[in-house]
């Protein structure tokens, strides 16, 4: 599932608990992620699921459901 997945991306970028990790979570505001931590969840997310995220749809991309419903629209279009 993709949520599950990014919950381990960022857990592991950020060093906590993928459990803390909701839907609703914001990167910034709930999960304290700056601007590098951004960059390299970016990065991970791209990696695993083999897409690319350009950088004006990075900066519409909030929260962990920002996160999923951004791949899974670009998962649709792959198939």
């Amino acid at each position: 599932m993709i949520f599950e997945k990014i919950q381990e991306i960022i857990g592991e970028q950020l060093g906590i608990d993928k459990n803390e990790i909701k839907l609703e979570s914001n990167f910034q505001e709930d999960l304290d992620a700056d601007s590098l931590d951004l960059f390299q969840i970016v990065m991970a997310l791209e990696e695993a699921f083999d897409l690319e995220i350009p950088t004006e749809d990075m900066e519409n991309i909030k929260t962990v459901q920002d996160a999923v419903n951004y791949i899974e629209s670009k998962q649709d279009k792959q198939e």
